[in-house]
């Protein structure tokens, strides 16, 4: 009997891999299936979590893009991640009052006290840089404390009191800065650096993508073994796979663009950093729950013997601190402080970073992230704006109109999850 023809012949190894190949393209497809039908469920009851901003973000760099092809360009990717540390680390602070349902109005003013405690107590007093830069972060936590104390024992709105705060700090700014206005700050030192160090090493980039991948999958696994433990609803593996392989997409993107340039800039790696443990501190501490369980109600919080002021309390202490950083890094940005610190539209853009970046106004819902990708946006506009060199007077329409439309979601969201019994 002859032989088969070569084509008709099946190799086992090949189907094997053949077979194993479609299993696991199979799986992801599952994987993604699910999670489109719990977002589609989501969107339908309300939850619209990062999707708005997500598309506003990525309609900002389209059109930009369209108009200055510089604008995705390494050089101007790094600029934009550098520049949104100052302001961003305010914002961060602002989404945990928001998560109270009050309003911080004083971080602009404090930003502007801490960096100018800084610069005379090290430049004109030659305090070391370390123990001035201590000195500035205390000061923000001091009078962030002392509103929210403030605020939780008087029980006067904390709009009034930061209102008060925004003026008081402000005047103490323009008497430690006296009559020199002005103070220049060391080009070569401690601050400085903050916002002009890169680390030009590939390696390093390349290692803390993979470093915030390896912690993304752990913390998504951890928790999904601990609720399938105690028979809580989890997600499937393959979900926590998809999404971890979407971070390290984004984590390796992000790092072969920084090297393109110069580098992993530190102020990003700080900034990250601080927005990632804050987020652990809010999802996974008591201390978290509480401050979520005062913005969804303070009377409820109260019968269940939370400690109101003491939460109060922290959340402006760690708004105040997160204020004074802001300052720092903005003062590092400039290599300068002035009577014009922490002024003009600072508190402004912060306020819409929390609130586009998707925190609600009314309380009890948003994270650290919404901060990140909020001041995203306004940068991005920000910059965008200059490479195509258009008046910053179009620039704070836009930045106006999508804070608008931002409170617009959040109000319709709120109520759709009332409709369905979930807010």
């Amino acid at each position: 009997m002859r032989d088969m023809p070569d084509e008709t012949r099946t190799d086992p190894a090949a189907a094997t891999t053949k077979a194993r190949h479609g299993s696991t393209g199979r799986a992801v497809t599952r994987a993604v299936a699910g999670w489109l039908a719990v977002r589609r469920r989501g969107l339908t009851a309300g939850e619209l979590g990062y999707l708005p901003v997500s598309l506003v973000l990525a309609a900002v760099w389209i059109i930009f893009q369209g108009l200055n092809s510089a604008f995705l360009s390494p050089r101007n990717l790094s600029n934009l991640s550098v520049d949104i540390v100052g302001t961003g680390l305010i914002a961060v602070g602002i989404v945990f009052v928001l998560l109270l349902g009050e309003l911080d109005l004083s971080v602009g003013s404090i930003s502007g006290l801490a960096a100018a405690v800084f610069a005379v107590l090290n430049v004109n007093n030659g305090v070391p840089e370390w123990l001035a830069l201590i000195a500035a972060v205390l000061t923000g936590t001091v009078a962030g404390t002392v509103q929210g104390y403030s605020i939780a024992r008087t029980r006067v709105p904390a709009f009034v009191v930061t209102l008060a705060g925004l003026l008081t700090w402000n005047g103490l700014m323009l008497a430690i800065l006296g009559t020199s206005g002005t103070v220049n700050l060391d080009e070569n030192g401690l601050v400085a650096h903050l916002t002009s160090y890169y680390f030009t090493d590939a390696g390093v980039a390349y290692a803390v993508a993979a470093l915030a991948t390896a912690l993304v999958f752990l913390t998504s696994y951890l928790n999904r073994r601990r609720r399938r433990a105690v028979g809580m609803p989890h997600r499937p593996l393959r979900t926590v796979a998809v999404r971890t392989g979407v971070v390290a997409v984004i984590a390796f993107g992000s790092a072969y663009l920084l090297n393109q340039f110069q580098g992993l800039p530190l102020a990003l790696l700080i900034f990250l950093a601080t927005v990632a443990g804050l987020d652990v501190v809010l999802r996974r501490t008591s201390y978290g729950r509480q401050v979520y369980a005062l913005g969804s109600s303070v009377e409820a919080a109260r019968r269940a013997s939370l400690s109101v002021t003491g939460v109060q309390t922290a959340v402006l202490a760690v708004s105040g601190t997160l204020a004074a950083a802001g300052g720092l890094f903005l003062a590092s940005r400039i290599t300068s402080v002035s009577q014009n610190s922490g002024s003009g539209v600072l508190l402004l853009n912060a306020i819409a970073a929390a609130v586009i970046g998707g925190t609600s106004l009314f309380g009890g819902r948003g994270t650290t992230w919404c901060a990140v990708l909020g001041i995203l946006v306004i940068q991005s506009i920000a910059s965008g704006m200059a490479l195509t060199d258009t008046p910053t007077a179009a620039q704070l329409v836009i930045t106006g109109g999508v804070l608008f439309a931002a409170v617009v979601i959040d109000s319709l969201s709120r109520h759709t999850q009332q409709a369905h019994g979930r807010a």
